[in-house]
């Protein structure tokens, strides 16, 4: 086989072995799985009422209502009161953002708590997430305990869960720990969903000095892009922490979306909109997208495969990466 041959062949088997695997509007290879957008994942802590207040005016992609960091240990009751009330009157409109809970983490003994009062609430939040997590293990636990937790709850759709990676540990264990939650994905009442890169406690565990420039997370950072995008989760970008640095905000933002992560911590409203505007596909980009998957159906329904496009050969990581930009557009949008 010559070498053209070849290349023939293996754009052949790209385009039959494609349909095995999803693009960023579906879950394991599942198309008729919505995509949830979260560009913007800002925390509100349960216990600060002023602050839960002023969700429906924030316009972030996801609100997390926080049991967690953004808690003080005295107000942890508080929090979980505050979180459940609010699930169950409904009276804070979350339209058009993932409404979510932080719990505390498996090892902290207070994640069984947050989960039993939370979830008592007859409306349930959209997504879970989990910090902190360390091993396969904690996953089996936080699905046992919340299997038990939702026992009585008539659920239609299953909650999608977004996983923390916090440590060089838990860096280490990345692959299985997805593995893992893929797998349960299959027989607990979570989907998992995403994957968060948290970098404080990560510089901590590794005794790295923090910048705003992140060039001591640079390794870390394109390591979970690598193993979410593996199992087609999102992947969450690190904290901006100088939230009244806005065009040091941007620079990092787009530099997390060049990487590959589909969207960034924030920890103040000032700082959603600068972060939406780099996780959203350019204009330009979405016109690219468009003509290119015109391109590949027209020669598709001629019968022909191997193609060029505005002078490049067409492949199928190509291909793929056009239908996640349309997908994107579409959802972010609205």
């Amino acid at each position: 086989m010559n070498v053209f041959a070849l290349l023939r062949w293996s754009y052949k088997e790209g385009l039959r072995s494609s349909a095995k695997y999803s693009t960023i509007s579906s879950f394991q290879g599942s198309e008729s799985r919505k995509y949830v957008p979260r560009r913007a994942v800002l925390y509100v802590p349960g216990s600060d009422e002023r602050k839960l207040q002023k969700i429906p005016s924030l316009g972030a992609d996801c609100i997390v209502l926080d049991c967690e960091d953004g808690v003080a240990l005295s107000r942890k009751n508080e929090a979980r009161s505050k979180i459940r009330h609010l699930l169950q009157s409904r009276e804070i409109d979350f339209s058009g953002k993932d409404c979510s809970v932080r719990v505390n983490s498996v090892e902290s003994g207070l994640c069984e708590e947050d989960l039993r009062e939370v979830l008592s609430a007859s409306h349930l939040p959209d997504t879970l997430h989990l910090p902190k997590v360390e091993s396969p293990d904690h996953l089996d636990w936080f699905a046992d305990k919340l299997k038990s937790t939702l026992r009585s709850h008539k659920t239609a759709e299953k909650m999608r869960l977004i996983i923390f990676t916090e440590s060089a540990m838990s860096l280490l264990k990345l692959p299985a720990i997805c593995q893992r939650g893929i797998e349960l994905s299959e027989e607990t009442p979570f989907v998992l969903d995403g994957v968060v890169f948290g970098s404080d406690d990560f510089c901590a565990d590794i005794g790295a000095t923090r910048t705003n420039e992140a060039k001591e997370l640079l390794y870390a950072r394109q390591y979970v892009v690598m193993v979410a995008k593996a199992f087609k989760l999102q992947a969450i970008d690190l904290v901006y922490i100088d939230y009244k640095d806005l065009e040091g905000l941007r620079i990092q933002s787009e530099e997390g979306a060049g990487m590959g992560f589909t969207g960034k911590q924030v920890i103040h409203p000032g700082q959603v909109e600068v972060v939406q505007a780099a996780f959203s596909p350019k204009p330009q980009k979405v016109e690219w997208a468009r003509e290119l998957v015109q391109a590949f159906e027209d020669h598709q329904q001629q019968g022909k495969g191997a193609f060029t496009f505005r002078g490049h050969m067409i492949d199928m990581p190509l291909l793929l990466q056009a239908r996640n930009i349309i997908q994107m557009a579409s959802v972010t949008s609205k």
